[in-house]
């Protein structure tokens, strides 16, 4: 039976946190940012003869569902898999499955002669298996992906593969399978940036106010900048703005301004009531994804009045 969500949620946290520190330092490091997503289906079975170190000679079969944690996880260039597993009583699994330097997994597949990092040569597949305490020093083996796909970013979605490792120069197997079902992608972000046609110039102050609206598919944080520019007999003014930011929610347009202070002018330049040329740049980063969106370079004319 699984533990109070209390308790759930605190082995969860803690072993995301185990989990990527593995990936980073155990594992080889992977090209482009994981990303993990629990699994809404699937098993990872293993079992190995007497004396075999990893499985201590037992079967075992993991659930999604009646485990703590069933992660799977994968980078953007679909290179590489992870399955990592937390068991009712704190216990982590982690599978990992790498293709060769520079190639992706390949549905169909059986990569042999793979071992770990760091032993395995850059042309050499990577696997590795094990446990909290149940980790080879050295090891080889081989898997098969018989079947695997993908959603954005390198999202994995689907994963059938067995594999075969050999610990500490063992002759004696571990043999294994998984298969793993993540829930559909999520959405990626898409972002808009309006922009007001009308600001305000405070003739005491030198201060400009401009803003306008923003736009999501699913809640962001956008980061604003931008520049305001007015054509004067005496020249250009300009005055620039940067680390604004505007909460975004689905829904409706979600309005924002920011102020220019003179400081962000050329001295001895002031803005004047009248037309001039707004520019505006919106960035966010998806919350599901490790990619950054741009809202474009929109560019409007203005008109400044007197605040």
């Amino acid at each position: 039976m699984k533990n109070s969500m209390t308790g759930r949620g605190a082995a969860r946290a803690a072993a995301v946190l185990t989990a990527a520190m593995t990936m980073a330092v155990v594992a080889a490091p992977l090209s482009g940012t994981a990303q993990a997503h629990e699994a809404v289906s699937g098993s990872l079975a293993f079992s190995g003869e007497a004396g075999e170190f990893v499985s201590g000679g037992q079967s075992q079969e993991f659930t999604a569902g009646s485990v703590e944690m069933f992660d799977v996880s994968g980078p953007t260039a679909e290179s590489a898999v992870g399955v990592t597993i937390v068991t009712p009583e704190g216990k982590r699994w982690s599978l990992h499955l790498q293709a060769p330097e520079g190639q992706k997994l390949t549905e169909g597949a059986t990569y042999t002669g793979a071992s770990r990092w760091p032993d395995a040569r850059p042309e050499d597949p990577q696997l590795q298996f094990g446990a909290d305490d149940r980790w080879c020093t050295t090891s080889t083996g081989s898997f098969t992906v018989s079947h695997i796909s993908y959603g954005p970013y390198g999202y994995v979605r689907e994963l059938d593969a067995t594999f075969e490792q050999y610990c500490n120069g063992s002759t004696l197997p571990l043999r294994g399978e998984v298969h793993a079902r993540t829930a559909e992608p999520p959405a990626e972000l898409a972002i808009g940036l309006g922009l007001n046609p009308e600001g305000k110039v405070d003739t005491k102050t030198g201060e400009v106010t401009v803003g306008g609206t923003a736009t999501c598919n699913k809640p962001a944080r956008i980061s604003l900048s931008g520049l305001v520019a007015q054509t004067q007999k005496t020249g250009e003014v300009v005055g620039r703005y940067e680390g604004g930011a505007v909460d975004c929610t689905p829904g409706a347009p979600v309005p924002w301004n920011v102020t220019i202070p003179p400081t962000a002018m050329e001295p001895g330049t002031a803005f004047r009531p009248g037309t001039a040329t707004f520019r505006g740049f919106g960035r966010a980063d998806d919350r599901d994804y490790p990619v950054t969106v741009n809202a474009g370079d929109n560019t409007v004319p203005i008109t400044l009045v007197k605040s």
